[in-house]
């Protein structure tokens, strides 16, 4: 036999058919009947957002490429024009499979507990109809603005994922021929609406079913033959020419208005619409037939999540989970003495993320610090960190800020956000032209006794107190020598030209942080082949580098066991004989989003983990500034080794990669059922319990002489 060759594409699967898989999976929680009702409705909320960012960003590029003529294949072996005719097939069943969820799952399970959504405005009662009409006049009517359409009103713009009305009309005298009109369904109301009842079940309505209802209070003139509602979603993704660019982000500002009128990519339409007003549409947007899809349902699914925001309904969703306080950091603490006791790892959402909006305030308003250095991907709308970081420059520190400007949907936040700190007197700076910033890192040097002393955290996530309660990531904070010289020759490597010719215990993307996992993976390979353990256990949420996967499948062939836990996208096939049979994947879909980076290496018994902020795909390992760090404490090194293997247990929302490409929940005859978000859950408020349940402890043992006698 000749040498394989791990770089065959029939080794890969494309990376756009893996993440519909992802989603079919988000979908598949949608569906499972053991979840709580409204958590149902949440997850098929999610599918229909996910889906609208895939076509915007994704199949968007995939069109550009088929318009600009560019053929080359992925790592998968399908040019641009194939991957589109499969992900046009993928994506029709998919939708498919949501309205059937929608319509033949949930509705009926809604309706049976008390909430009825009405599907169209002709199943009002005679009371909700005059309810709804004197709505329509007091609340929508004056906020709409009908659009006609003639030889002196040209076909409108109509902006990206705005939901709209699209009727044919005639002349009430019967004079002339059918014309197209329309008007926008206001995204600021309200899309549900609460009808009078009788106390019993609970009944809604969408909004364009009654504007629908009442087309003909906006077209007095004329007859309204017909009327049915359209969304369409265009290319947003933004070309930024930075070299060309004098400033960043005004050019950004300028692109970001493109974002509205991009090519229009996708047309859905309610089923049932009438032939000639969908033929208007077709050819005013020049939309292709695999473009256009014809729903059974409400328009843009994500409306569910305004239904799963109605009020009265807790008992049909999971119990809010709080997030634990951190035993090492207890509230009201001096965190950098603690953090000089030793390393400290945070793992949210389970812990709070409240110590790390601490760090900052503490930083900004202590005497003996000097500077912060911090980067900021993506921010909450009303961030403490940005406020702490603008107290900060205003108390005198040095406070240095990177902005990414280019992170994805978040631009125009970031923009308010990087003004607002310039105001403030931080240095803002926008990272490397042709870079992604995606690091998380913050430094804060201090001036101490003993010297200058650098404190530093770094994480899995974002410096986003809102979606730390949602997503799974792990932070570490530390005042290691080595780290902190490291984090300084970051922010000096951003900020300006200054690269290290060595690194101490950081990798960073793009130029060493590749050649890092290769030569880990390598390691593992040569000790395999040299008899000696060797293991890989690596989590993270996609995974589509070539090299990356090649390297994967030598260490496999060489008899490196390889435990993956990938979220979304997976290249990678399993169980491929004399290439992947030792390899394993499996993503966990579940009420968070697993977002952290870990690392196992077992390196001959003397196992090392690493965290970082990058997935193994080509933009975070060539086309961004991405931090991996080492983990070395051997307490902290057991936690993280302790959160793979609960993941690898997981036998109730895990779902394993087989052979064939399908994805499968594990077998659970015989096993005990274990679910690892749970038992995260539930494992910190033990430890939050019994570190509380210490400290009570040491305070009565301490009362005064004259309270203990007394």
């Amino acid at each position: 036999m000749g040498a394989i060759d791990f770089c065959n594409p029939k080794y890969y699967t494309n990376r756009e058919l893996s993440w519909i898989l992802f989603d079919r999976r988000v979908l598949g929680e949608a569906r499972d009947k053991n979840i709580p009702l409204f958590e149902r409705l949440k997850f098929l909320s999610i599918t229909a957002s996910n889906l609208d960012e895939f076509f915007m960003v994704r199949v968007a590029s995939l069109k550009d490429m088929v318009n600009a003529g560019y053929d080359k294949k992925d790592i998968a072996g399908m040019t641009p024009a194939e991957q589109l005719a499969a992900i046009d097939t993928a994506i029709h069943e998919l939708v498919d499979m949501q309205y059937s969820t929608w319509n033949r799952s949930l509705t009926p399970q809604l309706a049976k507990n008390g909430l009825l959504v009405i599907g169209g405005h002709e199943a009002l009662t005679e009371e909700e109809g005059v309810f709804v009409d004197r709505y329509f006049e007091e609340n929508v009517y004056p906020v709409l603005t009908p659009m006609a359409v003639d030889s002196s009103r040209p076909f409108p713009l109509i902006r990206n994922k705005s939901l709209n009305i699209a009727a044919l009309v005639r002349k009430k005298d019967g004079k002339g021929e059918l014309e197209f009109a329309m008007v926008q369904v206001p995204s600021v109301l309200s899309r549900i609406i609460q009808l009078p009842t009788d106390g019993k079940a609970r009944r809604v309505i969408l909004l364009e079913e009654i504007i629908e209802r009442n087309m003909n209070k906006l077209f007095l003139n004329y007859d309204i033959v017909c009327a049915h509602p359209f969304r369409i979603m265009r290319n947003a993704d933004l070309t930024i020419e930075e070299d060309e660019a004098e400033d960043l982000l005004k050019e950004i500002e300028k692109q970001l208005k493109k974002r509205q009128w991009g090519e229009a990519i996708r047309l859905e339409v309610e089923e049932g619409m009438d032939k000639k007003l969908l033929k208007i549409l077709r050819t005013e947007l020049h939309m292709e037939e695999q473009n256009i899809y014809e729903i059974n349902g409400p328009l843009d699914l994500t409306v569910l999540m305004k239904l799963y925001g109605l009020e009265g309904y807790e008992h049909l969703k999971t119990p809010k989970y709080i997030s634990q306080p951190v035993p090492e950091l207890p509230q009201g603490c001096d965190i950098f003495e603690r953090i000089r006791e030793g390393d400290i790892l945070l793992h949210h959402p389970y812990q709070t993320f409240e110590p790390v909006v601490d760090f900052i305030r503490q930083a900004a308003r202590d005497k003996e610090v000097l500077a912060i250095k911090q980067t900021l991907y993506r921010v909450s709308g009303n961030s403490p960190i940005i406020a702490a970081l603008a107290q900060a420059a205003e108390n005198g520190k040095q406070v240095t800020v990177l902005v990414e400007l280019k992170a994805r949907f978040d631009e125009e936040n970031n923009i308010v956000w990087a003004r607002m700190l310039e105001k403030a007197g931080c240095h803002v700076i926008y990272g490397l032209v042709g870079l992604k910033t995606h690091s998380k890192i913050t430094l804060v040097v201090r001036r101490e006794e003993d010297g200058i002393r650098r404190y530093v955290h770094l994480g899995t996530g974002n410096y986003n107190d809102a979606t730390a309660k949602l997503y799974t990531d792990v932070g570490l904070m530390t005042c290691s020598e080595d780290i902190g010289e490291d984090a300084t020759a970051v922010f000096n490597m951003l900020s300006g030209y200054s690269e290290p010719l060595v690194w101490n215990r950081l990798s960073v993307a793009p130029l060493w942080l590749k050649d890092k996992f290769l030569y880990l993976i390598d390691r593992e390979k040569k000790n395999a082949q040299e008899g000696r353990e060797a293991h890989i256990i690596a989590k993270m949420n996609s995974l589509c580098d070539r090299n990356v996967i090649a390297a994967l499948y030598e260490a496999s062939a060489a008899g490196v066991r390889i435990e993956l836990i990938v979220r979304g996208i997976c290249c990678l096939k399993t169980g491929i004989k004399g290439v992947s049979e030792n390899i394993t994947v499996r993503s966990i879909v579940d009420n968070f989003l697993e977002h952290s980076r870990i690392f196992y290496f077992e390196n001959g018994g003397n196992y090392e983990i690493y965290c970082g902020s990058a997935d193994w795909m080509p933009r975070n390992l060539e086309r961004r500034v991405e931090i991996l760090f080492p983990v070395n404490s051997p307490g902290l090194k057991e936690e993280l080794l302790h959160i793979l293997e609960c993941q690898l247990k997981d036998n109730v929302k895990a779902s394993e990669l087989k052979p064939d490409g399908t994805y499968v929940k594990p077998d659970k005859r015989g096993r005990s059922l274990f679910q690892s978000q749970e038992f995260f859950c539930q494992e910190a408020i033990r430890k939050a319990k019994a570190a509380s349940d210490e400290i009570a402890a040491v305070s009565r043992t301490f009362i005064p002489a004259q309270h203990a006698e007394e």
